[in-house]
């Protein structure tokens, strides 16, 4: 099995690019987090939702109106295990879905089990961890934005085009259901940013 450096050297050797983007901590009480970031550092609550499989209320923090999230604080009861990726990782935007797609044949060819492809409706994403189990995402944004946490099926064999319309499908009725454009300028307006 490659080593995460062999792989991310790979990368950085290739045209898929990955920018940090936000982190996920697992916390034991959400509402004394929520409060600290909040009203300490001056972050903002974008969403805050109901649990998911595994998981308890997820609370999805910004202080920047292009960013959905920069930090994502997931409650649980007590450490996750380390598998558990979606209450414990780093995540890295890249800028498309083919990135997305050559990432997942690097990852198969790194012999890197367990690859987990999921849609936000606001983002594509592929969950894995790294050989010593650290979580990490690996995303590129839809045109979308949808309420959060949203999680459905992520098929990367279909055409971007399919993916879009697929996406926008299951998410156009949910809530908070809007252009990425349209959620961004709010968040700025609602942050005291100029809108983009």
């Amino acid at each position: 099995m490659l080593s995460i450096l062999t792989i991310l050297s790979k990368m950085s050797n290739s045209t898929t690019r990955l920018t940090l983007s936000h982190a996920t901590l697992a916390v034991r009480d959400l509402n004394a987090m929520v409060d600290f970031y909040t009203s300490v550092l001056g972050f903002v609550v974008s969403d805050r939702g109901a649990p998911l499989p595994g998981a308890g209320e997820m609370a999805f923090i910004t202080q920047d109106p292009s960013e959905h999230h920069q930090l994502v604080l997931v409650e649980v009861p007590a450490p996750p295990p380390r598998s558990f990726m979606l209450a414990d990782h780093l995540a890295f935007r890249t800028g498309t879905l083919d990135d997305l797609r050559a990432l997942a044949s690097r990852l198969a060819d790194a012999q890197i089990a367990d690859v987990v492809p999921i849609s936000h409706g606001n983002a594509w994403s592929l969950y894995f961890t790294d050989p010593e189990g650290n979580g990490v995402e690996c995303f590129v944004d839809s045109p979308f934005h949808v309420g959060q946490p949203y999680a459905d099926s992520l098929d990367l064999s279909m055409s971007d085009a399919e993916v879009e319309s697929s996406t926008r499908g299951k998410v156009e009725g949910r809530p908070e259901f809007q252009s990425a454009d349209s959620w961004r300028d709010a968040m700025a307006a609602r942050l005291g940013h100029a809108p983009s």
